[in-house]
């Protein structure tokens, strides 16, 4: 009898200690960290999104705090892996995050009215070039070396990388702005909204990709569906008609007109875009 009643009091005991730590819910943060790529140097990336955790935070009723990444591997990490909550990615980075930590879409941004966003070449407004494949065996500056799709529109648009006597990756837009601008490369690659700003300041666009999911917010697998809820409900009422909402929007991108539902399914045209770089 004496293995039984050592069963029984384990059964207790295992009662009343209640559900197991893997079974209980995770709990609700009491703050949000949110993480970016990349797309300019940290203070300007700062600058850009500290007016939309404030609305965030305020439409939450908790503190919302930046935890900026140096390069897109660093954001993909820090999402999967849950070193912050919420996101603003390249869809090349929604992805990755996606396939490594279970990231799941919130919204997606939409620029001058449209929920897409285009990839360009640019030169010098002075230079010679007319067309992509004048660039063969000329120099061209990329983004972030992660960002795969950079390349892909590249190749894409009929230029082979190894036509190119040097190509380098520079890390933000800007720097590849700047750097054709001041002659150090004969060409780059710009996300439109940077492309755009620049036209007519000294850079040309040569080519514009087919039109492709844009940059997104996304959430890190597991947080609260209810948070989760809310989250998403506080982009879609950022009104680009009520000026103090407008205000948060134009400060992440002046080409922003505020943010839309979206699917995991409009990125599909991007995988297979970047699918020849993964394999």
């Amino acid at each position: 009898m004496r293995p039984l009643r050592a069963w029984l009091l384990l059964l207790i005991a295992l009662l009343a200690s209640g559900p197991s730590a893997a079974s209980q819910p995770e709990p609700r943060p009491t703050r949000l960290r949110f993480g970016s790529v990349a797309m300019d140097i940290p203070a300007i990336m700062h600058r850009r999104l500290l007016p939309l955790t404030r609305h965030l935070g305020e439409r939450l009723g908790m503190p919302v705090t930046l935890r900026l990444s140096p390069n897109m591997d660093a954001a993909i990490q820090a999402l999967a892996t849950g070193q912050v909550d919420i996101a603003y990615l390249t869809p090349v980075a929604y992805l990755r995050a996606h396939e490594q930590g279970g990231a799941q879409l919130l919204v997606k941004t939409v620029t001058r009215g449209r929920d897409h966003f285009r990839l360009m070449i640019v030169v010098r407004q002075d230079s010679p070039w007319q067309q992509v494949s004048d660039l063969a065996g000329h120099s061209f500056a990329f983004g972030d070396r992660a960002a795969l799709l950079q390349r892909a529109v590249v190749v894409g648009a009929g230029l082979k990388l190894e036509s190119l006597a040097d190509y380098q990756f520079l890390g933000h837009y800007d720097n590849i702005a700047r750097a054709v601008l001041n002659g150090d490369f004969d060409a780059g690659i710009l996300k439109d909204t940077m492309a755009f700003q620049w036209q007519g300041r000294g850079l040309r666009i040569l080519y514009a990709s087919p039109e492709l999911p844009p940059y997104n917010i996304a959430v890190r697998a597991g947080l609260d569906p209810n948070l989760v809820r809310k989250l998403r409900t506080a982009f879609l009422a950022l009104d680009p008609d009520v000026p103090e909402r407008r205000a948060v929007i134009k400060a992440l991108d002046p080409r922003y007109d505020g943010f839309a539902p979206t699917t995991d399914a409009e990125y599909d045209i991007v995988r297979k875009l970047i699918a020849p770089f993964t394999d």
